[in-house]
């Protein structure tokens, strides 16, 4: 078993890099998609990434239990490609359908954290022959301290899932203008 986490900013080629990688891999791949059309726009995003991926890859969209989801569908021979883990990130953050103050502490809901110790407990738990998986994430901290409270946050803990994600993966790749910077664990 192969966990790839593959990071870069906005329109960076990450998830057209990703899905290379998947259709390179020769395997049976199922797509995890963790966005929510909640707007019109989100919905003409998730349309093109839709577009952009092969009509053959079946797709499982889970917006907030994505270990449930790795574990219940990992299988060998199978990849799993998930896109993306900030938009879940996000999704789990405003689960509560609570606002957030501009400035002050963040009280982040009970669900944020335990999926995320889920999802950091099922990469982990995942052994040698279960399935492949590559994850797709944002890298938002390598520009402008964002302005408010809950941005910051959001920043915050976008870094540090990457963080952990990254440490239990067997690879890492950055990706920018289209171009994969292998991190950890070499060429895919």
């Amino acid at each position: 078993m192969t966990r790839t986490l593959v990071f870069g900013g906005a329109r960076s080629g990450k998830s057209a890099y990703a899905e290379q990688l998947a259709r390179d891999s020769g395997k049976e791949v199922l797509y995890l998609a963790t966005a929510q059309a909640g707007d019109g726009e989100m919905a003409t995003r998730i349309a093109h990434h839709r577009a952009q991926r092969p009509q053959a890859w079946p797709t499982l969209e889970e917006p907030l239990r994505l270990a449930a989801a790795l574990l219940a569908q990992a299988q060998p021979g199978r990849l799993l490609l998930v896109d993306c883990l900030t938009l879940w990130l996000s999704n789990l953050m405003f689960s509560s359908g609570e606002g957030y103050p501009d400035v002050g502490d963040i009280v982040l809901p009970e669900l944020f954290h335990n999926e995320r110790a889920q999802l950091l407990c099922a990469l982990a738990e995942l052994q040698d022959g279960d399935c492949d998986i590559i994850l797709v994430s944002n890298e938002v901290g390598m520009g402008i301290v964002p302005y408010g409270a809950i941005s910051r946050c959001f920043t915050d803990e976008a870094g540090r899932l990457n963080q952990a994600v990254a440490a239990i993966c067997e690879r890492a790749v950055f990706v920018a203008a289209g171009l994969p910077l292998h991190l950890k664990g070499g060429p895919c």
